[in-house]
């Protein structure tokens, strides 16, 4: 049996900020259990939910070194449907109202994780034949394994995974300082390896010590080695091409069910999908104080906003869709004030076409998946993207950027073959993005019977994480 341990800086159900917490905490029940002992460890903040942390039991203490300090180690367990995981205490590193604060903190604070982790292993007897990172918050571990802890017998047949959710970011930082937290050799930030554009990069160390690297799509995997998605590594991405795979994350269909989801106002499957959607439909509009209108194409959007997700072609075609267009468009999600402040204008302007909710809230997410017609996500780019899987899930036709996993994802609409589960534009264009959006309107208009066969293949897909686990079980035996 292959011994594998994840290493996050977040997952579900302790804690959790975006997808990594997801892929993290729901992957590992999907692999073979009998094939893969699959555990987790990951920091145990101060802001976690306090019955969370009743659960986990203090299972050992130790020392590490980090530079010239000596930090205290606390190791915590506990099981969670038959996962293990571990945590690492230390609330001068761990504390605060969330888990991520500023990046000179936070650089600090995840050497020592990187290096807690190592030195945990013996002391929790667990010695994994792979330790699979995630993203700039691990990047050290292969760095720190290949360069000081090899040369123990322990630690020699450990092999690495680097799983990239979003190369955006990758914990970059003044070189001097990051010398000195992690007390890494001076041979070690050069251009071949920490160092790059001047700055210490954790992210970069990762890719570059790890056996394989693994990111959330095979469009994105494609994309980070060209100069447009590379954000400045696509040469080193070029460079591990051989070695770099790209697997789509996958939907938890327990939390995702419209047959069994209690946020929405009439659960519905594939069979009375019609129906059931319509009946959402209609709550919906009352709650929004739209006009109860079966007939008029309900669009969704749920998302950060900012202009990495496309908000700023929104804003550029707006008006005029919304002035010109027979359409309802329910908004949710906060971010860059300007964007915020535009869809409260256009909310007030239009207040019987567009529902602006400048906030975040998980039952009206699920309500708009279920209800709307169609659902909007024109990134510039997206490592994967779940939002289109769970509309697809709820039998809301996706209409898309080709871009990352939104490409991998939604198959385009084709009328003279009749397929496709969605609706897609190439180019970051708001006219490009209008044309999409006009198509879908006319099907949906028009073309009333290819638009319910288009829903209904986007919820026959199947997008669940026993696919992704299959795809990442092939990587894991090779290693």
């Amino acid at each position: 049996m292959k011994k594998v341990l994840f290493v996050t800086s977040e997952a579900v159900p302790f804690i959790k900020t975006g997808g990594l917490a997801d892929v993290a905490g729901s992957l590992p029940q999907n692999f073979d259990k009998t094939k893969y002992d699959v555990r987790i460890i990951l920091p145990k903040y101060v802001c976690m939910d306090e019955e969370l942390k009743k659960q986990m039991r203090f299972h050992s203490r130790f020392y590490v070194r980090l530079g010239w300090r000596s930090q205290y180690v606390g190791v915590l367990e506990t099981k969670v449907e038959g996962i293990t995981y571990y945590f690492i205490d230390n609330e001068y590193y761990f504390a605060g109202a969330k888990p991520y604060n500023n990046i000179y903190e936070d650089v600090e604070k995840f050497a020592y994780f990187s290096k807690a982790v190592l030195e945990a292993l013996p002391v929790i007897r667990f010695c994994p034949d792979i330790l699979h990172c995630h993203d700039w918050q691990t990047g050290l571990i292969p760095v720190y394994l290949k360069n000081e802890y090899q040369k123990d017998e322990f630690y020699q047949n450990i092999r690495t995974i680097f799983t990239i959710h979003n190369l955006q970011f990758q914990g970059r930082w003044i070189m001097q300082a990051v010398k000195d937290i992690t007390g890494l050799p001076e041979h070690l930030f050069t251009a071949d390896k920490l160092e790059a554009y001047g700055e210490a990069n954790y992210l970069k160390g990762g890719v570059v010590y790890s056996d394989v690297i693994t990111t959330v799509s095979k469009t994105y995997a494609y994309e980070i080695t060209t100069p447009g998605g590379g954000e400045g590594l696509d040469g080193l991405m070029r460079a591990r091409h051989r070695d770099l795979y790209g697997i789509i994350n996958g939907l938890d269909y327990d939390v995702f069910n419209p047959g069994a989801d209690t946020y929405i106002w009439q659960q519905f499957g594939i069979h009375d999908r019609i129906e059931g959607k319509l009946a959402n439909k209609r709550k919906l509009q009352q709650q929004l104080g739209f006009e109860e209108d079966d007939g008029t194409m309900m669009l969704g959007i749920v998302t950060r906003m900012t202009n990495q997700k496309g908000m700023d072609l929104i804003g550029s075609v707006l008006d005029e869709l919304l002035a010109d267009a027979r359409i309802q468009i329910v908004v949710l999600g906060t971010g860059q004030t300007d964007l915020e402040n535009m869809f409260r204008h256009y909310a007030w302007k239009y207040e019987d076409k567009l529902s602006a909710n400048i906030c975040y809230s998980e039952e009206l997410a699920h309500k708009i998946y279920a209800s709307c017609d169609a659902f909007l996500m024109p990134s510039l780019f997206e490592p994967c993207g779940l939002s289109q899987l769970i509309s697809m899930r709820y039998g809301t036709v996706p209409i898309v950027r080709e871009t990352g996993g939104l490409k991998d994802t939604v198959e385009a609409y084709n009328r003279y073959d009749q397929t496709g589960t969605g609706f897609s534009f190439c180019n970051f264009q708001a006219k490009e993005m209008l044309s999409a959006l006009y198509y879908a309107m006319d099907v949906y208009y028009n073309h009333k019977e290819d638009w319910d066969a288009i829903a209904l293949r986007g919820m026959q897909q199947d997008f669940s994480w026993d696919y992704s686990a299959r795809e990442y079980e092939k990587i894991y035996e090779i290693l």
